[in-house]
């Protein structure tokens, strides 16, 4: 049964600024509807099985101002593990040396996961919580670590995981299948941890000779 729109909703899931706009734009009996029906705290045996058949999952991370970054993870099936109901965790592999998303959470540890199922069912879930960085050899001291973390820690060259993201799950959600396009899956040559330019795109979007408001110091590696 919905609860009518008027009627104050304790413990209501979403932000204040959320329900303000459901308010303004006349949402609210869809959105009551949608926390009821769909909405979660915790990983459903389907979302954790649905979670282990990805092989990609886009990340959004703020700054303590708010700041915003949304970026991009992949790997093999099951790289991001599930180990509870309640936590998740996945690797950082060596990048760019940029950080943005880790930094990010150093300063502000929530975290937004939207993993996108393009090649079976077509549906999306949207995983929120609470991230913290952790190092290889103190997620290995955890009591729930599965044995293919322990394998993955231990490989060796660019699939070696550098640090891991632990996640408290806080809201778990479908995201509809109807504007999910259906794709078609060719295989790729993955070049893990490259520093070949060609193999990274190079500079596709010819950035590097444009002005910046910074100057550019190189880095000593």
């Amino acid at each position: 049964m919905l609860i009518p729109p008027s009627k104050p909703v304790a413990n209501l899931p979403g932000s204040s600024g959320e329900h303000q706009a459901q308010a303004r734009f006349g949402t609210q009996r869809r959105a009551l509807s949608f926390y009821q029906n769909q909405m979660l705290d915790y990983l459903t045996p389907r979302m954790q099985a649905f979670i282990r058949r990805q092989e990609m999952v886009l990340i959004a991370t703020a700054d303590a101002r708010g700041e915003c970054d949304c970026s991009f993870r992949a790997g093999p099936p099951g790289f991001v593990s599930v180990l509870s109901e309640k936590v998740l965790c996945y690797p950082e592999y060596r990048g760019n040396g940029v950080l943005a998303s880790v930094g990010n959470i150093l300063e502000n540890p929530h975290i937004g996961m939207l993993f996108l199922d393009f090649f079976q069912s077509t549906v999306g879930l949207h995983v929120n919580g609470r991230a913290q960085v952790v190092e290889n050899d103190h997620l290995l001291a955890r009591p729930d670590i599965p044995p293919e973390i322990e394998a993955a820690i231990r490989t060796p060259g660019g699939q070696h995981p550098e640090r891991w993201i632990v996640v408290e799950v806080e809201e778990a959600y479908i995201h509809c299948a109807k504007h999910i396009p259906l794709l078609k899956k060719l295989d790729k040559p993955i070049h893990w941890g490259t520093d070949d330019e060609r193999d990274k795109g190079g500079d596709y979007f010819q950035a590097k000779g444009c002005p910046r408001p910074w100057n550019t110091v190189p880095a000593d590696e």
